[in-house]
C-alpha cells in the first residue's frame, strides 16, 4: 500500500499504488493550474467506521510514497474520469473502482508534462 501525506499530519492516506499513481497525476495537474478541490475516501481497516474529505490546495505540503520502485502504468481513460470528478463539485473520491473493464481499455506511460496535462 502507498502512502499519501497532506499537510502537517503525520498519519498518511493508504491507498493501493496503481491507484495513488493516478491520484498523483490528477492532484499534480490541478494543483500546478492553482486549482483547489476536495479529495475523499471511506476509512480503511483498523480506523473507526467513516469517512474523510481534505480540501487539497497548492499551499499546503503533500507527498506521495509508494511501495514499488518502478511507476505504475497509467490508465488514460480512469485519468480522464478522476480529472472530471476532481473538476465536479463531488471533487475527487478514492472510492473509485480501478479494475473496471471500462476504464482499462487503454494502459499509457505519460512522456511529458504535455501528455499530463492533457490526460487531466
Amino acid at each position: 500500500m502507498a502512502k499519501l501525506y497532506y499537510g502537517t499530519t503525520t498519519e498518511p492516506i493508504s491507498i493501493d499504488d496503481r491507484l495513488l499513481a493516478h491520484v498523483k497525476v490528477v492532484v499534480a495537474t490541478k494543483l500546478r493550474r492553482g486549482e483547489s478541490f476536495t479529495l475523499s475516501w471511506v476509512h480503511g481497516p483498523g480506523e473507526p467506521v467513516g469517512r474523510s474529505t481534505v480540501w487539497l490546495q497548492p499551499s499546503i505540503p503533500l507527498r506521495f510514497v509508494f511501495d514499488s520502485e518502478q511507476p505504475e502504468a497509467l490508465d488514460q481513460n480512469l485519468l480522464k474520469r478522476m480529472a472530471n470528478d476532481a473538476n465536479s463539485s463531488r471533487g475527487l473520491s478514492l472510492d473509485i473502482a480501478i479494475d473496471d473493464p471500462a476504464a482499462a481499455t487503454a494502459v499509457v506511460r505519460p512522456k511529458s508534462s504535455r501528455t499530463l496535462a492533457r490526460a487531466a
